[in-house]
């Protein structure tokens, strides 16, 4: 994965294939001057299109897209987004001519094709001797991270409540695993990378090949505490898998506008997205494409949060200032790669929506893990995330990442702003369950007030001396790039009241 972002391993899936359309009239009423030289056949794309919200409008746009030749593959009525297939070039540009058309983006520059081949992340497993103490799981001795924030305490307090479900917007959850089958809700997961359609068949949401990172991401908000391997923040929460990777490791935008309209409708309390939607890293409002595409993920989110859920959402391994944005090296990451310039009107999805709460990392030390991105106003919060190379635990393994739940029974470390963004989402879930009652804009309000204030390093940070991982942050104590409002607390955060 982008260090801040799931492992590439490439993108495998079945496509409809679609005939060129040889007739371009729209349906009366609706009617489009198609451009000339038209059709011109490409790769198979995927396309969201945006409308008004209502049922009437999302139909005369479905009639749209069928008459230029393309294929509907799924409706949003409840946002106003129609996901659309085709392999005309100029279906985009035919389509924003469409009465009730806002707006129309690919949502990625690599056609629709059968598996390609690609490296998968490896996950380093637990070594060293364990030396658990009475009442402590298997492998908790080497959970720092879960000692920073104080999990062992909170859980004298609190571990959490059945009436909280957490929704893992990931690669899915194993569902099998010793340490989170009683806590996965398979009645409320859905895999969501058939094109954005969901799909409740339980095959269906859990991991792939090379799909590590989601059930490492769950262990982390809520492995059970039953003596065996981990424990996660908040072991007696509900979780729902929500598969928005695919199989070559890309979220694009039709399966994260799935997945946070699935969270909305289910009510979930809290989501974690340790990810950016693909393919652009940040997406830019003067570019067609992307902008449709801010647009289509914005009213998704939004629909979420109208509905009671809390998104959280991880800034990003690039050691990137999200406040001061200049270059983007990393798009389209489906195709080829170019440099482009980038201003802070280009938003990394969904991590700068209005609503979400931004989480950058912090290692066992308790200083910016080297390559987390960060941004005065951008981060909301810290939290552990691992630092391999600067900040080793005194812990029996001394591994410096985050040990957590692996598919197949297994245990791993990872690091990434990925494993810190789940900590926030577990304490979270702890508020959750101690004030069932607070809506998401009091649960962020908690969480940010009783995090521990960090405030920014005195002179450069440097971390190696290379230059390689320099940052500059700016802000106080009470909110900078790098920490926000502070270092996240699950002891105090269940004990919010006193």
């Amino acid at each position: 994965m982008r260090v801040s972002r799931i492992s590439r391993t490439r993108y495998a899936a079945v496509g409809l294939v679609l005939a060129t359309a040889g007739a371009l009239a729209l349906p009366a009423g609706n009617a489009v001057a198609a451009p000339a030289g038209d059709p011109t056949t490409g790769p198979l794309l995927s396309y969201v299109v945006n409308t008004k919200a209502n049922h009437g409008q999302v139909q005369k746009v479905e009639q749209a897209v069928k008459s230029l030749g393309g294929t509907v593959v799924y409706s949003y009525e409840q946002i106003g987004v129609v996901i659309a297939r085709s392999n005309d070039t100029k279906f985009a540009e035919k389509l924003r001519l469409a009465k009730g058309v806002d707006s129309v983006g690919a949502s990625r520059t690599k056609g629709i094709t059968a598996a390609d081949q690609g490296k998968a992340e490896v996950a380093e497993a637990p070594t060293g001797t364990n030396a658990a103490a009475p009442g402590q799981e298997p492998y908790e001795p080497n959970q720092w991270d879960m000692r920073q924030i104080g999990v062992d305490k909170a859980h004298k307090i609190s571990l959490g409540s059945r009436d909280v479900t957490v929704g893992v917007l990931d690669s899915g959850i194993d569902g099998t695993h010793e340490d989170l089958a009683a806590n996965i809700d398979a009645a409320q997961s859905v895999s969501c990378i058939d094109g954005g359609k969901p799909n409740t068949d339980w095959k269906a949401w859990q991991p792939g090949p090379d799909g590590d990172h989601g059930t490492h991401v769950a262990g982390t908000i809520a492995a059970a505490k039953n003596g065996k391997g981990i424990v996660g923040i908040a072991p007696n929460v509900k979780l729902a898998a929500v598969k928005v990777v695919d199989d070559g490791g890309f979220i694009y935008p039709e399966y994260a506008i799935c997945g946070f309209v699935w969270a909305g409708e289910h009510h979930f309390k809290v989501t974690n997205n340790s990810y950016y939607v693909d393919p652009w890293m940040f997406n830019c409002p003067n570019d067609k494409d992307q902008s449709a595409i801010s647009d289509a993920v914005r009213k998704a989110v939004a629909f979420s949060q109208r509905k009671g859920v809390l998104n959280v959402a991880a800034a990003g391994n690039e050691n990137i200032d999200l406040a001061h944005k200049t270059v983007d090296v990393s798009s389209p990451d489906d195709t080829t790669k170019t440099t482009r310039p980038v201003t802070n009107d280009c938003l990394s999805l969904p991590t700068e929506l209005p609503g979400v709460i931004a989480v950058s990392s912090v290692g066992a030390n308790g200083d910016k893990a080297y390559y987390s991105s960060y941004g005065k106003g951008v981060v909301t919060v810290t939290a552990p995330g691992g630092d391999r190379r600067y900040q080793i635990p005194d812990t029996p393994d001394k591994n410096g990442r985050t040990l957590s739940t692996l598919p197949g029974g297994k245990y791993g470390y990872m690091q990434g702003t990925s494993m810190a963004s789940p900590h926030a989402t577990g304490v979270l879930a702890l508020l959750a369950s101690t004030f069932p009652w607070a809506s998401p804009e009091e649960l962020t309000e908690m969480l940010t007030s009783q995090a521990e204030s960090k405030p920014c390093p005195t002179g450069d940070f440097n971390p190696g001396g290379a230059g390689e991982w320099k940052a500059t942050c700016e802000g106080g104590a009470d909110d900078n790039g790098f920490y926000g409002a502070g270092l996240i607390n699950a002891e105090k955060a269940v004990q919010w009241w006193r």
